[in-house]
């Protein structure tokens, strides 16, 4: 999974580092008990900002308990409970989870994934009635983004992100949609499915390039087959401008919204978070050298 859309810790409030860390657990433990133990292991901060996202819109007090969990049993934990965003999450998690395997499979015939898919297919059928229809939405969109990507002509990257644009921003409406902000919530979840979509391309860029596997920047900007470092710098600028633009976007379209809690949390990852992750990134190649 991608795991790009997290808090800067570093300009975070230790009161809301300790609530970021209480809803990744609370979605750890919504996983366990909506599915089982084995479908913790797909559990990825893109997850848990959904939850958090969600859960900003509904002024309900959190409920807390405090436990120990399976990979820390001798030091208890904050985790979120009760929560109908965390629940939510729990099965969007697994469904994305699941999908990324069949789609790791057909990239590169991965025997692990192969067996790991086989295990998860099964816990889908735990998912409730209510969100079969966003689970359909979601493939639908996926299979979408295979096409396109399968098809070798896409002339541009807005043309190839915008399912995953899609499917983030549905995965927000399925849950609130609220017809007054549902433009916004829309756009926001647009934005950042396109973020996240391209920010995965270029942090793969060198290893797909290696492996001669499908990688969205290199089809639609490589064009004279330039070799990897040569042209990761020819398209660097470009990029750092196309994500920083998605990212002003949805910090944005942030303030417009209805934020009745976890503001300060919310404010961090569009302001730091996505830009820290960008420029950990772009800086990754260096920093190895």
């Amino acid at each position: 999974m991608f795991g790009y859309v997290i808090p800067c810790k570093m300009e975070l409030k230790i009161k809301d580092y300790e609530k970021v860390k209480a809803y990744y657990c609370g979605l750890c433990r919504a996983i366990k008990y909506n599915f089982g133990n084995m479908p913790r292991i797909t559990i990825n901060y893109d997850m848990t900002f959904l939850a958090i996202f969600l859960d900003a819109l509904d002024s309900h007090k959190n409920e807390y308990i405090h436990s120990n969990c399976i990979l820390h049993p001798f030091k208890k934990r904050n985790f979120i409970v009760n929560n109908s965003p965390l629940e939510y999450a729990s099965f969007i998690n697994v469904i994305l989870a699941y999908h990324k395997l069949l789609d790791d499979i057909d990239d590169d015939n991965s025997f692990k994934s192969k067996i790991f898919s086989i295990l998860l297919k099964g816990y889908l059928k735990k998912i409730p009635t209510q969100y079969i229809k966003t689970k359909d939405h979601i493939v639908k969109k996926l299979e979408k983004l295979y096409s396109l990507e399968k098809s070798g002509n896409v002339e541009n990257l807005d043309e190839l992100s915008h399912p995953f644009g899609e499917l983030t921003a549905h995965s927000i409406l399925d849950y609130y949609n609220d017809e007054k902000y549902q433009e916004n919530l829309y756009y926001l979840g647009y934005n950042l499915g396109k973020w996240i979509y391209i920010m995965d391309a270029f942090d793969d860029l060198e290893k797909d390039l290696n492996h001669n596997k499908f990688n969205g920047i290199n089809a639609v900007l490589n064009k004279d087959n330039l070799p990897y470092n040569e042209f990761r710098e020819s398209v660097k600028s470009r990029i750092n401008f196309i994500l920083t633009s998605y990212a002003r976007e949805c910090s944005e379209i942030l303030n417009s919204l209805p934020i009745e809690k976890n503001d300060e949390i919310l404010y961090n990852i569009f302001n730091y978070g996505l830009l820290e992750k960008m420029d950990f990134v772009f800086k990754k190649e260096e920093s190895t050298k």
